[in-house]
């Protein structure tokens, strides 16, 4: 007679949030110094930027490797050794005299950090049962989109107070910590194999690749949470431009966003109990499609006001925090075999989604006009590809 399976020990779940924040809070936290460092490295501040565009593109393709390697050789060890990686370049981009070094220092920076956004989701999705994989999910998910708009700000304050380089002390510190409480803390919660090659990386992720259910799942939450970019990058110009009003609002009206994602990965956990999961997939990108259009209609006819872009941006976020948890528990559960894998490349479309969103609010004469389109294609896209990977649902399971 078989053994009943038995759940792993859940890590407590303070725990996978601290390691997803560490790799979402050093991706925008540098914003406000760029200009300091800038000064003191002899660069210009494009140049700096480089600082920026490395980390993102560190944190989309890190996740491509932490997923099968922690499928291998199991979670701890792969977060463990992300950890390191970001806590030894947080010290280097703290006492570097060059541009050059501290470029590289953020690219490994990212290495390290994107390890606690693939294996945080994975190491839920190890050890949660149906009734509570999404709601925790949905608070990672939270914390995923959160992180960016809160880092300016603290990187601000941090810079104005310390200086540039008290912001990679700081990170390293967060690492430090996190690192000596995965170390005490972390279970092995995986099912690891012991094999690991670039040859079984690429066959997981064709196995991947040939599921319509997770291909569609994937591409449509990286498109919807992710798109929230083009607006945050747009911001400054919606706001002070356009609608006339003073820089240091900018953060608050960016809080009522956080705030929106709140309510809806709070109603997600909420509603999970009683509410199927397609149900709330579909009609949270619903809700984003609807304010969408709405604001594209108030932006294009010269209509819009700062109550009405607040509502409608609100709703918007709200949607995704419905959204955005359900899909990425959909993702995972394609094949429990690849959890690892699945989680991996689920964040490096979002990523990707997220770096090709910000980048298209800069076609046309009026940022907030283009960000608002961003918004609607991505929301409308992401719904195509929830009903196809559902109907495909539908089909395999008859």
């Amino acid at each position: 007679m078989k053994a009943p399976a038995v759940r792993r020990a859940a890590p407590p779940l303070w725990l996978l949030v601290l390691v997803t924040m560490s790799g979402t809070l050093a991706m925008h936290m540098f914003v406000p110094a760029l200009p300091y460092s800038a000064v003191e490295l002899h660069a210009t501040v494009a140049q700096t930027q480089m600082t920026i565009s490395m980390y993102i593109i560190g944190l989309a393709v890190g996740q491509l490797i932490y997923g099968p390697l922690s499928d291998s050789l199991g979670r701890r060890p792969a977060l463990i050794a992300g950890l390191v990686l970001y806590l030894l370049a947080g010290v280097t981009a703290a006492v570097t005299t060059s541009l050059q070094m501290l470029v590289a220092a953020r690219l490994v920076q990212a290495l390290g950090g994107c390890a606690g956004l693939a294996l945080g989701r994975a190491i839920v999705r190890d050890t949660s049962d149906s009734q509570t994989v999404v709601s925790r999910l949905a608070l990672l998910n939270l914390i995923m989109m959160v992180g960016p708009g809160l880092a300016p700000i603290l990187g601000s304050v941090i810079a104005a107070a310390l200086g540039w380089r008290a912001i990679f002390w700081v990170l390293a510190g967060l690492g430090l910590i996190a690192l000596a409480s995965t170390w005490v803390l972390l279970p092995e919660t995986g099912q690891p194999t012991g094999r690991f090659s670039g040859k079984i990386m690429l066959t997981d992720y064709k196995r991947l690749f040939s599921s319509t259910r997770f291909v569609g799942f994937a591409v449509g939450g990286g498109m919807a949470t992710t798109s929230i970019y083009a607006f945050i990058a747009a911001a400054p110009f919606i706001f002070v431009t356009e609608l006339h009003r003073p820089l240091h609002e900018v953060g608050l009206y960016l809080g009522l966003m956080i705030a929106g994602m709140s309510v809806g990965n709070a109603l997600t956990g909420r509603l999970i109990r009683t509410v199927p999961i397609n149900v709330l997939l579909l009609g949270g990108n619903t809700a984003s499609v609807i304010s969408a259009v709405l604001l594209v209609i108030l932006t294009a006819s010269g209509h819009a006001n700062l109550a009405a872009v607040l509502v409608l941006i609100f709703l918007y976020t709200c949607g995704l925090g419905l959204t955005g948890p359900s899909a990425l528990t959909k993702s995972l559960s394609v094949n429990p075999h690849l959890t690892g894998s699945a989680a991996g490349l689920y964040g490096f479309m979002q990523m990707t989604a997220g770096a090709i969103s910000t980048s298209f609010v800069s076609v046309g004469h009026d940022p907030a006009f283009s960000a608002a389109v961003v918004l609607l294609v991505a929301v409308v896209l992401a719904q195509l590809a929830f009903w196809v990977s559902l109907r495909r649902e539908r089909i395999e399971v008859r």
